[in-house]
């Protein structure tokens, strides 16, 4: 839709294929001048301020930073270029993932994040000091999106590929379905709440979900075995112990327990999703396992191989040394 006078949007944490394709998608749209916010630099003057880097887990682990600091910089930032509205990008992963949960929830549901998963914890802090800026002065409105796991053929994080993995993954138990949303359409929810100047809370996902057992079959694992649930749990650790890299501690349950979320909300407001659920995944997870390692894992592997080689040629060197000495 056009925009009806001229608009001065901000862009705050906008590195990335996320950014640049949120760039690309509000440069497209008449009225819109676009910046991007620089850190320790004057931002200038804007109408909207939109904040991405909360999205982005692989950015903030990197820098070791903190998803509540870098929302309280970009709010001073807001305040200090009188911006009337801030659109942040946060994650459906601040409903937590419990057998309890209703399905699907909706936006005014509780958040309840898993307590040792940091990084969901930290958005539902930084969720709340969003609201406050809102209230803190009249006129003011807020977007603030949840996506569940964005995939993409290009871009998806080592967090939305470890959830990924571990969906439809555990072995000998029944799967939670999932839902997976595309890049594109996350970009299009962005780019609405700018437009519209949408003021609330908007989960961003699909239509639907996938059931555990179809997600089973679109990475064409094999029939399961029941075991008993604390060898299941071993099993499980070693799997994601070894193939999937380092997982953030308090992960798991988000690939155990449903946190499925309705779209109505955002749909109402004219926002309709490209891509299905099955289609993104099928796009997030085409490269093979190996190719989702970290190097750091990916390095840790290898020296494990080496070590293991060495000590199965030692072990043969010392068999044959001993049958040599029996048949001198």
């Amino acid at each position: 839709m056009p925009i009806e006078a001229p608009m001065t949007v901000l862009l705050s944490g906008a590195d990335g294929e996320f950014g640049r394709r949120v760039r690309s998608r509000l440069d497209e749209r008449t009225g819109i001048n676009l910046s991007t916010m620089v850190p320790e630099e004057d931002g200038g003057v804007a109408d909207v301020v939109v904040h991405l880097a909360s999205g982005d887990h692989d950015a903030r682990a990197f820098r070791r930073q903190s998803v509540t600091e870098g929302a309280v910089a970009m709010l001073d930032r807001a305040t200090a270029a009188g911006a009337a509205h801030v659109v942040f990008v946060s994650s459906a992963m601040v409903y937590g993932a419990y057998p309890n949960n209703p399905i699907p929830l909706t936006e005014e549901a509780v958040l309840r994040p898993d307590v040792e998963f940091v990084f969901a914890r930290q958005l539902a802090t930084a969720e709340a000091l969003v609201d406050q800026w809102r209230r803190d002065a009249p006129g003011r409105t807020t977007t603030v999106l949840r996506p569940v796991v964005t995939m993409d053929a290009t871009e998806s994080s080592t967090l939305a590929r470890a959830l990924a993995a571990g969906f439809g993954q555990r072995f000998g138990e029944d799967d939670p379905p999932a839902q997976f949303v595309h890049l594109d359409d996350v970009v299009s929810a962005v780019s609405l709440g700018v437009e519209q100047r949408l003021d609330g809370v908007f989960n961003v996902a699909p239509d639907g979900w996938v059931a555990g057992e179809r997600v089973r079959e679109l990475r064409g694992s094999g029939w399961k075995l029941k075991l008993p649930e604390r060898v299941s749990e071993v099993w499980s650790a070693l799997r994601w112990r070894f193939q999937r890299g380092p997982i953030p501690p308090g992960l798991r349950p988000y690939t155990r327990s449903p946190w499925l979320v309705a779209n109505d909300r955002l749909k109402a407001h004219g926002w309709s999703p490209s891509v299905t659920n099955e289609q993104a995944y099928v796009e997030g997870t085409e490269a093979k396992w190996w190719t989702m390692i970290t190097p750091k894992r990916r390095q840790e592997l290898s020296l494990g191989a080496m070590t293991l080689g060495i000590a199965v040629a030692a072990a043969a060197g010392l068999s044959l040394l001993r049958r040599w000495l029996r048949n001198r």
